[in-house]
């Protein structure tokens, strides 16, 4: 009798507290009015999973500051404890597995991703009003959608930038808001919390990848595969609310029942704002082509994937906007929670449509490619390797030849039709596969941008990024086809006179770090060397004992190091057959580098985090970084090699001064972007915008002429007008001066992903290793007006003074990471130029 009270009494009280659910502000000590701690958020959600049968949360991995990255799965019970089939079930549904589906009632897979951005924290704070709204047992409403609705609720996808601009806030934040703009509650310190650990947008890093929380996301996005994908913002906070429908451009390969659904949203969530008559904006703005957002990349998966924005960065807890109203973390989640709501909402009312969408357009793009193109086959190249390790991440499908053929198709390098041959270890992808739309986005040469005011880069054609030769088909090649390159595994000799390590991918500068860092001499073929029936080509490494002869068990030591390398092999003689002998002064002995790196207010946080990330996760090299402010406590003499990430520097004379004779005396400066504006006209040095007098001239008549027939044209096109002169970011052909250390490795041409409008003329008494040639191949929207200034104009260029080099990057070639040929661009001024 005992035992029946005692479980009667669990049960009361399980229900009781099911009952008694207590809501974040009931939870968190001033919910609303101040941000919360993430331990906070991370508690409520605790809290929730163990108060709530209707909840579960599954950890999916962690941040580099060692933040754990959760999953709650809101629903009934009955499909909670169905998780798992349903699951496979959707993904049976579009050919993504191979099981058979159970009886299972078919159910939608709302996906709800928050705070992709740190400082726009609303969204978290927004995410548990909507767990609690959803879990709440008073709200019958909501139930009723989680009948046959599974949410998918991820309440913070960048913990660590989330974090840092909340302790700032915190321990800036007096008793009292101030509202008045002038209070430093308004004024963000550098750099931010807008991106992750390493400055990266992650919000631009859903198809590349290259950020471990979007590694780990993105994996379990794949598992899931929702029908909606909703992704929640904040932008300026004078801004009125945004959701869809979305602006243009939109992406021709976008379905009709995705906008359809789209234009339902849109209606929907109107009328709860009138009703409260909340501001808000659609269809500006916030486009949908970029393929690596947290809107596009569903959406070419084949999910409705949707923004969401509210004004509120720089608001701090409250701020006055423009009109003098005051808007507070209190408004700004209040909105994010009805928007959020209400998508769920419209996705449970529109269950069957968004399923019948999702299957069709999976099952459709396998039957027809979206596309004009069928095939798309990437000639061997070692760079291969990193190029099918992100397939693997977006699960696209890929295969190699395995026999010879004859083929036709669109050429990547010459953008025109060409016939070629297929050759084994070529790289196949095929249109007719479960991710059908993604690899044809990331393949096709030529998106139709249906509207130049994109709102990011308009081009990324993966062979271009990689500088692999490849070509698109229209038509199904029947070539045999083999699952993997098989390699056998190399036995060191007892003796070795000295290893080679082609120069031509990453891993070829991962194996040189290594090396350097152990102390092991290298040296770098400047020029083709042959050996017997061995040719090391311009950059090869070579590793040999007389360089090394203190080092202990040579042929163990080093081919532990090179062993990753697996097209490295071995030297049984320092004689060559072209008079290149190892001993000769074609093998260049390489100087380690000593980096250091400025940091602080006036540097770009994005483009100084790709260059910290290059270092710390791409080629894992030691680097010191040192705030700009801090640079007249640093001796240079210590370092041979400064890098100037993009951005603004506020260096004194003297320390100029300072830099100009550490140059000379055989320091390396490698200046990105703007920075290198600290060069620019300045006596001693070649960069200048004009390669004479008489172009600078010409350019001011052409600009004074300009201003006055401007004085003709309407205001309503002026924003039209504004884009000739851009180039929001395309894809350019260079050619190469491939007998320079600058160009080693990177093929016969380099095309630079641009997205900057500054052009200078080839350098005189310089090197232009990198350069736009007079009619040039480019991808993506260029301006009119900027299109034809780019004509040769230099975009990498090498200027020797003294003993030392300026490397001027007009270009960041570590863009975000996933520009590939970039990355061993960059490593080349790191390693081989000297």
């Amino acid at each position: 009798m005992k035992k029946l009270y005692a479980a009667l009494f669990l049960v009361t009280f399980t229900i009781s507290a099911w009952a008694q659910l207590k809501s974040p502000s009931e939870f968190i000590p001033n919910y609303g009015k101040q941000i919360s701690y993430y331990h906070e958020v991370e508690n409520y959600f605790d809290y929730l999973t163990e108060n709530s049968a209707l909840i579960k949360k599954q950890k999916y991995g962690m941040t580099n500051e060692q933040r754990d990255l959760s999953l709650y799965f809101i629903s009934s019970t009955e499909n909670l404890k169905n998780l798992e089939q349903i699951r496979i079930n959707n993904l049976a549904s579009i050919g993504l597995s191979d099981s058979q589906p159970a009886a299972v009632n078919d159910k939608i897979i709302v996906w709800l991703s928050f705070n992709v951005h740190g400082n726009e924290f609303a969204g978290t704070e927004s995410a548990m009003t909507v767990a609690y709204e959803l879990l709440n047992p008073s709200n019958e409403t909501t139930k009723q959608w989680l009948q046959n609705t599974i949410v998918i609720l991820d309440p913070c996808i960048n913990p660590d930038g989330y974090s840092r601009y909340g302790n700032w806030l915190r321990e800036i934040s007096g008793k009292k808001t101030h509202p008045g703009l002038y209070d430093r509650e308004h004024m963000e310190v550098w750099p931010g919390g807008r991106y992750n650990h390493y400055l990266f947008d992650l919000n631009r890093d859903w198809a590349w990848q290259t950020q471990i929380e979007s590694q780990q996301r993105i994996k379990m996005y794949n598992q899931w595969m929702p029908q909606v994908h909703t992704d929640v913002h904040e932008m300026s906070y004078n801004s009125p609310y945004f959701f869809p429908p979305a602006a243009e451009p939109l992406h021709e390969f976008i379905e009709q029942y995705q906008k359809d659904f789209h234009n339902e949203l849109g209606k929907n969530i109107s009328q709860k704002f009138d009703k409260q008559n909340w501001m808000y904006n659609t269809r500006e703005r916030f486009d949908l082509f970029y393929p690596s957002y947290g809107d596009t990349y569903p959406t070419y998966n084949g999910a409705v994937g949707l923004t969401l924005e509210q004004g509120g960065i720089g608001a701090g807890r409250e701020v006055t906007m423009e009109n003098g109203v005051n808007v507070t973390i209190k408004d700004r989640l209040t909105h994010h929670a009805t928007a959020v709501l209400t998508v769920v909402e419209s996705a449970a009312a529109k269950r069957e449509i968004l399923l019948k969408g999702f299957r069709d357009f999976h099952v459709n793009s396998r039957k027809k490619a979206k596309g004009i193109y069928n095939t798309y086959v990437l000639k061997s190249n070692p760079k291969l390797e990193q190029l099918t390790e992100l397939l693997k991440k977006n699960d696209i499908e890929f295969s190699y030849a395995d026999a010879s053929a004859g083929a036709s198709g669109f050429h990547y390098q010459n953008k025109k039709n060409e016939s070629f041959k297929i050759e084994p270890n070529d790289l196949i992808i095929k249109a007719d596969q479960p991710r059908s739309v993604l690899a044809q986005v990331l393949f096709e040469p030529n998106q139709k941008l249906n509207d130049s005011l994109s709102y990011d880069i308009t081009a990324w054609a993966l062979p271009l990024a990689y500088g692999i030769e490849g070509y698109a088909v229209k038509n199904n090649l029947s070539v045999k086809t083999k699952a993997k390159i098989e390699t056998a595994e190399k036995t060191v000799p007892a003796s070795v006179y000295a290893f080679y390590v082609p120069w031509n991918n990453r891993v070829s500068v991962q194996v040189l770090s290594a090396l350097h860092q152990a102390d092991i001499k290298v040296r770098s073929a400047m020029k083709k060397a042959v050996f017997g029936e061995l040719t090391v080509e311009s950059g090869g490494l070579i590793i040999s004992r007389a360089d090394n002869p203190k080092l202990a068990d040579f042929e163990k030591t080093v081919s532990n190091i090179v062993k990753v390398k697996t097209d490295y092999t071995f030297i049984t003689t320092g004689f060559s057959t072209n008079s290149k002998d190892i001993g000769s002064e074609n093998f260049k002995l390489l100087k380690a580098p000593k980096v250091l790196m400025l940091s602080g207010k006036g540097i770009v946080s994005t483009e100084f985090g790709a260059n910290w990330f290059y270092f710390d996760e791409t080629i894992s090299y030691p680097i010191s970084i040192v705030e700009v402010s801090n640079l007249n406590r640093v001796k240079l003499y210590n370092y041979n090699t400064l890098i100037l990430s993009d951005g603004t520097y506020d260096l004194s004379e003297d320390q100029k001064k300072e830099i100009d004779g550490w140059i000379k005396n055989g320091g390396k400066v490698i200046a990105m972007s703007n920075a290198i504006s600290l060069f620019e006209d300045r006596e001693g040095y070649a960069l200048s915008l004009f390669a004479s007098k008489e172009d600078k001239e010409k350019s001011e008549k052409e600009q004074k002429e300009l201003e006055l027939k401007k004085r003709f044209l309407d205001f309503e096109g002026i924003e039209r007008r504004g884009i000739s002169g851009s180039i929001p970011g395309a894809i350019i052909e260079n050619k190469l001066d491939k007998t320079y250390p600058l160009a080693f490795g990177l093929g016969n041409s380099y095309f630079s992903l641009k997205s900057n409008e500054r052009s200078y003329s080839l350098l005189k008494n310089a090197i232009n290793a990198v350069y736009i040639p007079k009619e040039y191949i480019s991808y993506g929207f260029v301006g009119n007006d900027i299109k034809k200034k780019l004509n040769e104009t230099v975009s990498f260029a090498v200027e020797k003074r003294g003993d030392g080099n300026v490397i001027y990057m007009m270009d960041n070639p570590l863009f975000r990471g996933f520009w590939e040929n970039g990355i061993l661009l960059f490593s080349n001024s790191l390693f081989l130029v000297h």
